[in-house]
Formats: structure tokens, sequence, C-alpha cells
């Protein structure tokens, strides 16, 4: 097991959570995991790391694949300021992640939580989810419920809207 995987797996062992792993080659886009045929497992999630304009609030906003992240709308519904994609530096500053692997399970490197998840409140209509355990080649699946339940385990601050 990998060293960035490690941490996901020992919390979900900590909480009891029930889940599947499906290793694969390295995917760095939504196309790219559609082609490794595993929409029948359950919804895969899109993962995007969000900054304000002042580089004061960063969010990982977690969404069906399908959907379109309109970043005025989702700025209008967090009452935050601008919102753009932040760097690839400072996905690695905070979440010790890199490109391709953005996913919620990247808080648990979050030690001073700034980083707040934002969920999709369609994401709890599916029974499982699938999202990268802090590493592009496996996916990881288990409950949308047990995907919250690991966040609150973390301590960042959580918040569900409707994308």
């Amino acid at each position: 097991m990998s060293d960035k995987r490690k941490p996901v797996f020992d919390i979900l062992e900590k909480l009891n959570i029930e889940y599947e792993l499906d290793e694969h080659i390295a995917v760095y886009t939504i196309e790219e995991m559609d082609n490794l045929g595993m929409n029948d497992k359950g919804e895969i999630l899109k993962n995007l790391f969000l900054r304000d304009d002042k580089k004061k609030n960063f969010y990982i906003v977690v969404l069906c694949k399908e959907k379109r992240a309109d970043l005025k709308e989702i700025k209008a519904k967090l009452d935050s300021r601008p919102l753009t994609f932040a760097s690839e530096e400072s996905l690695y500053e905070y979440l010790k992640l890199e490109k391709g692997a953005v996913t919620p399970f990247g808080i648990v490197n979050d030690i001073e939580r700034k980083v707040e998840v934002i969920f999709d409140s369609d994401i709890f209509n599916f029974d499982r989810v699938g999202v990268h355990p802090n590493d592009n080649t496996a996916t990881l699946w288990l409950s949308s419920h047990d995907l919250r339940k690991f966040a609150l385990e973390n301590g960042n601050a959580i918040r569900e809207i409707q994308v």
C-alpha cells in the first residue's frame, strides 16, 4: 500500500467503513475514468480544488461526474469571494496531492484543517460512490454517507449545497 493511501485506509478501518478498491492505470480526467468501464459499480465523483480570489479560503467541491461546476453559482451558495481553481502548488501544500488525484480523502493531510469540503447534495442519492484514495491509480468505492462520515472524522468544515 502506498504511503499516500495508508492514512485513508487507517481511518476507514477505525470507522468500520466498508469499501471496495479497484486498482487501475493512472487517470487524470473523468473521460479517462469512464474508459476504465467501472460505471456499473456506482457513481464516480468529480472533485475540484478551488480557492477564493484572496487565497484565504480553499475548498474541495465534490459532485456527480456529469455535472458542470458553475463557479459563480457555487460562490453565491457559499457566500464567498470570487472562486477560481487553485494551483498545483496549493494542492500539494494543503492536501499533499498531485494533479489528477484530487479527492476528499486528501483532507487527511490537511493538519490545520484549512480546506472546507463542499458536497453536492445529489451525491447522497447514490448508494455507492467512487473516489481516488489519494492517488489516481485506484478507485475506492464506498457509500456516499460513509464518505461524509469520513470527512466529518477529520474535523474540516463541511457544507452541503445543490450544485
